[in-house]
């Protein structure tokens, strides 16, 4: 029987990448996008006009309760994606990440239980474990709340944990660690480098170039979804999705460059510098939990996935959505 799943969030970077994945595969998605007078789906505007039509289209606010009853009636299973994500945004408007994110996440999950929803998947983030104490990083990893997002991201988790406690709701937080791929906003490092190269321009700004990353390409990202789902096993658990690898943001940075153009340099720009005790200085996730219990492994070795990118963000239709003069915080 097909499962009819409601992927909240789905107007964004992964969020929009699962949605095409879930349809492909055979599920009925709703996809509940953030509503404008605009009348934009985000990234589902562009995809491809047949997959869009097989696709439910909620416009609400995942902060208000009602529309996101609405949204879950009729549901049985939930992919719950919709957050404010930018670290430097969650310095000056705390407010907007608690509301969102914390108050967001207790919409989703009250209305889950009333509805009896037979899965809740919970994004939550590798930021909430802030610099590594150990590596590879386990689920087990003391968090630490770096920044005000990963403040709000260790509230939405503990308030999902608590459903799982509580009300038996079969809760699972997912905790992809740095997603990067085609349609990523260009607050992250990877499209902030592509784009200023791709714009022409020969000194790129960058931020601290130490800190060292897990790089896990979008498409391997909501293939891990996907199995979590599957899995019953991981009710009431948190699960990393990693590939066990770490690299320095330059090393990634000097890669892109030398493939586009080796000519450039990059140049350091304060402005995109966290501050020293918020910066996360090292991620290496562990992903034993996921594969263990599933059959996922990473498809995609960095290489590929920063090919694939490279050459989404190299058609114009694409570039021409992004504002490579502007640091997008």
């Amino acid at each position: 029987m097909q499962k009819k799943v409601l992927v909240t969030g789905a107007d964004g970077f992964i969020g929009s990448h699962l949605t095409e994945y879930l349809i492909e595969e055979g599920y009925q998605v709703k996809a509940f996008v953030f509503y404008n007078s605009f009348n934009s789906w985000g990234w589902l505007d562009t995809l491809p006009k047949e997959a869009l039509s097989q696709i439910e289209i909620f416009a609400g606010d995942i902060r208000d309760p009602n529309g996101v009853r609405e949204a879950v009636k009729g549901c049985d299973m939930i992919f719950h994606l919709a957050a404010l994500i930018a670290i430097p945004y969650s310095y000056h408007s705390p407010d907007s990440y608690i509301d969102t994110n914390v108050k967001g996440t207790l919409n989703i999950l009250q209305a889950a239980k009333d509805f009896g929803i037979e899965r809740v998947l919970c994004t939550s983030t590798s930021e909430v474990y802030g610099t590594a104490k150990f590596v590879p990083i386990t689920e087990e990893h003391p968090k630490q709340p770096q920044s005000p997002y990963s403040a709000s991201k260790i509230g939405a988790d503990s308030i999902a944990e608590s459903f799982y406690r509580s009300f038996n709701l079969p809760v699972t937080i997912v905790r992809p660690f740095n997603t990067f791929g085609p349609r990523q906003s260009a607050r992250a490092f990877i499209p902030t480098v592509i784009t200023q190269l791709l714009s022409g321009k020969k000194q790129i700004k960058m931020g601290d170039l130490s800190p060292t990353r897990d790089l896990l390409y979008v498409k391997d990202t909501v293939r891990g979804f996907d199995a979590i789902a599957k899995c019953p096993e991981l009710i009431g658990q948190d699960c990393n999705i990693a590939t066990n690898s770490e690299v320095t943001i330059g090393d990634v940075a000097t890669g892109i460059i030398n493939t586009i153009n080796p000519d450039a340099t990059i140049i350091h720009d304060e402005e995109r510098i966290r501050p020293e005790k918020s910066e996360v200085f090292r991620l290496f996730g562990d992903n034993t939990k996921l594969k263990q219990h599933t059959n996922w492994s990473p498809e995609y070795n960095l290489e590929q996935g920063l090919k694939e990118t490279i050459d989404w963000f190299s058609n114009s239709d694409n570039l021409s959505k992004y504002k490579a003069d502007i640091y997008n915080v």
